[in-house]
């Protein structure tokens, strides 16, 4: 993230992905973010007129693939683990998430958003001016992930360390070397038995196709030339393996095709599923 009072490039152009996927693609939605689009504040007509005039440029079409697929299937696990009594969700790395502000305030939820204090202050003043007064479900804590362990802010932010946690961890796992990874996970691994966590990867080279391949070849070095490399690429092998390490165990692992329901690809728009993000469902288990 950039710490300069705004968020990343990343979380705009994640949220843009969101807001066209309403615009740009047809019937079937795979994932309507009502949201989206205000939350971009006056940066909406610029980041929504690529994907209106080039909607059907793969690189584009791609990124909403991946981000509406990656959000569809988070959502749908944390409405799961809200069946099996789950109160307490947590989006790390938040951005311009807008899961909070369209609950169900009646669901019991609360929703603890964890970023960096600067990022989190952007974040307000767009809400603010939108007129999207953050409802009582929601809890902001800013976490400078450099000096400060998320879980002792989620302390003293209300989160109850005794019981189970669903993690939403989105579009940042590629960002990260494996050291700064790996200490996450052991955040997570060490919140309470019954914790579920989706994060999503990107695919090494030659496990990606020749689309999500052009996509990396595209997009890999504008990220890194806006000061946000792609540091991180691991095989589903090598994830599991990683994940265990650091005290999960795997639920499953699914690309964008498998991650929705194969109705949701029967289109007549230039939405495809790519093979380069994976969607790692991952639990903390009983005795941990």
């Amino acid at each position: 993230m950039n710490h300069n009072g705004e968020p990343s490039r990343t979380a705009m152009t994640a949220a843009a992905a969101r807001a066209a996927h309403l615009i740009v693609d047809r019937e079937p939605r795979i994932f309507p973010d009502t949201l989206a689009c205000r939350l971009l504040g006056a940066k909406a007509e610029e980041l929504l007129g690529y994907h209106r005039v080039h909607g059907n440029h793969p690189v584009l079409a791609g990124a909403r693939a991946a981000t509406v697929t990656r959000s569809r299937y988070t959502e749908d696990r944390l409405a799961e683990a809200v069946g099996r009594g789950v109160t307490q969700y947590v989006v790390l790395g938040a951005g311009l998430d807008s899961y909070a502000y369209r609950a169900d305030p009646m669901s019991g939820i609360r929703v603890f958003e964890v970023d960096h204090p600067a990022t989190q202050q952007w974040k307000r003043g767009l809400l603010a001016e939108a007129g999207i007064v953050p409802p009582d479900i929601v809890t902001f804590v800013p976490v400078d992930f450099e000096s400060e362990s998320p879980a002792d802010a989620l302390a003293r932010h209300g989160f109850d360390l005794a019981r189970p946690a669903f993690v939403g961890w989105l579009g940042v796992v590629m960002y990260l070397t494996r050291e700064a990874l790996g200490r996450t996970l052991d955040v997570i691994s060490g919140l309470a038995p019954g914790t579920e966590i989706v994060l999503d990867y990107m695919l090494p080279e030659g496990l990606r196709d020749e689309a999500g391949q052009g996509y990396v070849d595209a997009v890999m070095p504008v990220a890194a030339e806006g000061g946000e490399p792609w540091l991180g690429f691991y095989t589903p092998d090598e994830m599991s393996a990683l994940l265990e390490e650091h005290g999960l165990r795997v639920v499953e692992q699914v690309g964008q095709r498998e991650s929705v329901d194969a109705a949701l690809w029967e289109r007549t728009d230039a939405l495809r599923p790519h093979v380069l993000s994976v969607l790692a469902h991952a639990r903390v288990p009983a005795g941990s």
